[in-house]
């Protein structure tokens, strides 16, 4: 139901129906047309399951190397915090009294000269950082670009599996309609209807609901990604902001 189906979409979906059933009851139930009806209703939705598989596989093949903690941005992240920490001017009392020669004459402070050459040297190895954060921002955008163009993909793929699980329950009442409607007349035909047509049906119906439901995962698994993506763009612009500017 994540993908709704128009209701002109439904009208002409039941109409294909309504004549499948209708070709498949004027047969002979012994008859090889009927056979090769039957078969049909076997390969019933393959091409989208295998489209969505396809949506799947690629998920599964997506790295995770922007959320790693020992490499990628997290780990330029954690690097920046500990240098920009360790240059805090608090610390160890780097910004404090001069001292005074012979007690009276301000004579310059070393702790605060010592923490400019510590900073000066620190600024070589922060450039390092934002520009590796820089780069990684770029490939967490480039990474929401293919997400879009994945989770569109999968939208149109949904919708086919949409109207083939229509087709199939709409099939499986029409068929199963019709063979209590025989079961007075024909009751060979009938029995033939229910061990083949339509247990192939209810076999399909479940594949194609089971392969839905992964592919709403994956569809909205790839939606937390983006998410995530774009809160860590976000760090990565406030530290390479705020957090060195301070």
């Amino acid at each position: 139901g994540l993908v709704p189906l128009r209701q002109d979409e439904r009208t002409q979906l039941e109409e294909k129906v309504d004549t499948f059933v209708n070709d498949l009851v004027s047969l002979d139930a012994n008859s090889p047309e009927f056979g090769k009806k039957v078969d049909q209703l076997t390969a019933m939705g393959r091409k989208e399951i295998a489209e969505a598989a396809g949506h799947s596989n690629r998920f599964l093949d997506r790295p995770v190397k922007a959320i790693d903690s020992d490499t990628g941005i997290g780990a330029d992240l954690t690097q920046l915090r500990k240098t920009v920490e360790a240059l805090d001017p608090g610390k160890g009392g780097a910004v404090g009294k001069p001292k005074k020669l012979l007690g009276i004459i301000p004579w310059g402070n070393s702790g605060l000269r010592g923490y400019f050459l510590k900073y000066q040297s620190a600024q070589t190895h922060i450039s390092q950082i934002l520009n590796s954060l820089a780069s990684g921002k770029d490939e967490l955008l480039m990474d929401n670009e293919a997400i879009n163009v994945e989770r569109a993909n999968m939208w149109k793929t949904m919708g086919k599996l949409e109207q083939m699980i229509h087709i199939s329950k709409t099939l499986d009442a029409r068929l199963e309609a019709k063979a209590n409607e025989l079961d007075a007349t024909e009751p060979a035909k009938a029995k033939a209807i229910r061990e083949t047509a339509l247990f192939y049906t209810r076999q399909r119906t479940t594949d194609l609901l089971t392969q839905m439901a992964v592919t709403v995962q994956g569809y909205l698994a790839l939606d937390l990604v983006k998410k995530n993506n774009v809160e860590l763009v976000k760090g990565v612009d406030r530290a390479s902001t705020t957090t060195v500017a301070a």
